[in-house]
């Protein structure tokens, strides 16, 4: 059996489909308040995507107290929350056909990401992944805040010794390579070439990854 280690925002989850609404929604919060006076800072995020929370608003809001960096992080997962709710995001194609492969042939599931864990269990709930995700982490979970020691946990608690992290940002190479899993990238809305240089592998759709499950036992990694 192998195991599949999955980032969630822009790998499984079309993020970009709500990030643009709930980030203006929290800076029109911060702008009734008087706490900003430009526009929304999308293209910082988009820039900074794959990082933990707290490092995104250190970096959106780097002249703002930290109190008010928790409030428009706590505003901003709201929103993102009510938004998955609405039904205004969606999968990326072929997550589910995927999961229904990798599962009939006894692979396992995880997902690991840097998003919080309510706003993770929205999006399982609402998609239903459950039906075939063995557990879900959250950045949360651990206090580096280090998505490497993240997946280190996964490795630990289910005895991994074989499988691929699957994600499209820095983050996630440096998480397989850091615990000897193959590193897959994926070439979706945030990633950026100069990191998916450094993965194993490069995909371009998640049906991919089902001709490159079964070549994972003949992969050798330094």
């Amino acid at each position: 059996m192998k195991s599949f280690i999955f980032d969630m925002d822009g790998t499984l989850f079309q993020t970009d489909r709500i990030l643009e609404i709930a980030l203006d929604d929290t800076f029109d919060r911060l702008r009734t308040l008087n706490l900003w006076d430009s526009g929304t800072p999308i293209a910082k995020y988009r820039e900074i995507m794959g990082v933990p929370l707290p490092k995104v608003w250190k970096e959106l809001l780097p002249n703002h107290s930290f109190e008010i960096r928790e409030e428009a992080n706590d505003y901003f997962h709201e929103r993102l929350i009510q938004n998955i709710e609405n039904g205004n995001g969606a999968l990326y194609p072929n997550v589910e056909e995927v999961f229904m492969h990798l599962k009939k042939e006894g692979h396992a599931i995880y997902i690991a990401s840097n998003g919080l864990t309510a706003y993770l269990s929205a999006i399982v709930a609402f998609y239903k992944l459950d039906r075939w995700v063995t557990e879900t982490f959250s950045i949360q979970q651990v206090s580096s805040l280090d998505k490497g020691v993240l997946v280190g946990k996964i490795i630990q608690k289910y005895g991994i010794e074989n499988g691929a992290v699957i994600g499209d940002r820095l983050s996630d190479i440096n998480a397989a390579k850091m615990n000897k899993l193959t590193a897959v990238g994926c070439r979706f809305d945030f990633a950026q070439e100069e990191e998916l240089a450094q993965a194993d592998f490069v995909i371009e759709d998640l049906s991919e990854i089902i001709p490159l499950s079964a070549k994972l036992n003949n992969i050798q990694l330094s």
